[in-house]
């Protein structure tokens, strides 16, 4: 018997699968073609076609608007699907289903659904699917299995090319784009303007955040090309108004459709209002009106986004962010700013293959101290080379080095004891620079 045949038979477990799929070509590889994934799709039954679907790209911010999409979609009576990558310290986060983690046995029903299939598309292609691509059609088979009404479908690298972009999404939505992913994706924001911009489809609406001039005109040209219609943050919705609050934030939102009043937002720092924002003007335009303000209070106050500047009880409390390029780092320290003034230590892992040094000197301002580990990826960046660039932004008083993760947390643990005259509380322990540092700190941090 295979191990597709013994998936099938319900003789493998969720772990046996899981290094079943990443045994496949990884995530982290773009092959720009989605013939594989069409292919495996019109084998299925074409389920991406029995529902409508949001789906979101951008640099960074695309899993918190993804949750904000679903949690507000959820409110006004949808049944919903989301699909999110990379996850945190499960691989069944990836597909959601009314707003939970699809559970162990549907989960493995999914893959028995897709998996003898995928064996005609691996014996007739040049290269067999991919990881990305078998979640994504296990995905798109548990949504209809369960008779989703709008998926929330976050892409995975660019747009053009991405597996997810063989749904037909009646919205598509733009986060802020900037320089990531940059040999596949191009060495310019406008390059990767292109790509992302590929999710806009002929007829669809696109909601934008507010971008930079060049890339706008991009998104714009696209959509021109195609016969869609652009939605802009600035001009045709906007975060009116926004306070910090013990809780998180209070917003005001000018929407599409509707002006949404005194919005708390569990969710920190300016960047996650502007997703707010960018949130609720994508459901206007998929529902064709305003939404009902207290759907969308609700909504905002109850959602979450774990590893997004999410606050772990201390003494001292641990944050976890998983920002791993300078765009996010920014974001990252304009919400360590509404924090009460206090001592930080960082424990950072990175990839080797991302803007490590930038991502290092946007965060230094804001980190007293910093502890170079590595994480359990093996694209993982070893520890003495971060902490060699991270001696350069930091100087070398301010930066430790431990072998492991357990170890950069209890040392950071004791670095951040608050120096005399800070009230107790004032300390706190940071963990960036990869999804995967994060989700590593969160399964420790849970023990």
């Amino acid at each position: 018997m295979s191990h597709v045949q013994s998936a099938v038979a319900g003789e493998t477990s969720l772990a046996g699968v899981e290094e079943q799929l990443l045994g496949r070509w990884p995530e982290t590889k773009l092959n720009p073609t989605l013939d594989r994934v069409a292919m495996l799709m019109n084998l299925l039954g074409q389920p991406h076609t029995s529902f409508t679907s949001v789906q979101l790209t951008g640099t960074n911010g695309k899993t918190s608007t993804a949750r904000m999409v679903e949690a507000l979609l959820a409110g006004s009576g949808t049944r919903t699907g989301r699909f999110t990558s990379p996850h945190l310290t499960t691989i069944r986060e990836r597909i959601s289903l009314d707003q939970h983690p699809i559970d162990t046995e549907a989960f493995l029903a999914a893959y028995a659904g897709v998996a003898e299939h995928a064996e005609h598309v691996d014996a007739v292609s040049s290269h067999p699917l991919s990881f990305f691509e078998m979640t994504v059609a296990m995905a798109y088979q548990a949504f209809a299995e369960h008779r989703v009404e709008t998926a929330v479908v976050e892409v995975g690298m660019g747009g053009r090319w991405d597996a997810t972009n063989v749904i037909d999404a009646d919205v598509a939505t733009i986060l802020p784009v900037s320089l990531d992913h940059t040999d596949y994706l191009g060495p310019t924001t406008t390059a990767i303007a292109t790509e992302k911009a590929g999710i806009i489809k002929p007829g669809a609406l696109a909601i934008t955040a507010r971008q930079d001039p060049d890339v706008e005109k991009v998104l714009r040209a696209h959509a021109d090309a195609v016969g869609a219609q652009v939605v802009v943050e600035g001009d045709d919705f906007a975060v009116t108004r926004r306070a910090t609050v013990e809780a998180g934030q209070v917003i005001s939102v000018r929407g599409v459709a509707g002006w949404y009043e005194d919005l708390p937002l569990t969710l920190r720092g300016p960047h996650q209002a502007q997703n707010a924002a960018v949130a609720v003007a994508t459901v206007e335009a998929l529902r064709g009106g305003p939404l009902e303000v207290e759907v969308v209070r609700a909504a905002l106050h109850q959602v979450t986004s774990p590893g997004r500047f999410e606050i772990r009880p201390g003494p001292p409390p641990v944050i976890l962010d998983a920002a791993h390029n300078p765009h996010a780092a920014q974001a990252l320290v304009g919400s360590l700013a509404e924090l009460r003034p206090g001592r930080t230590a960082a424990v950072i892992a990175v990839m080797g293959d991302k803007d490590y040094e930038g991502f290092l000197r946007e965060i230094e301002p804001a980190v007293d101290e910093v502890v170079c580990t590595r994480n359990s990826s093996p694209r993982s960046l070893p520890a003495s080379q971060l902490a060699a660039r991270a001696r350069e932004v930091f100087g070398d008083h301010r930066v430790y080095v431990a072998a492991d993760l357990a170890t950069a947390l209890a040392a950071a643990r004791a670095l951040a004891a608050p120096d005399p005259g800070l009230l107790p509380g004032d300390e706190r322990v940071l963990v960036a620079g990869s999804v995967v540092t994060v989700g590593d700190a969160a399964r420790l941090l849970t023990v």
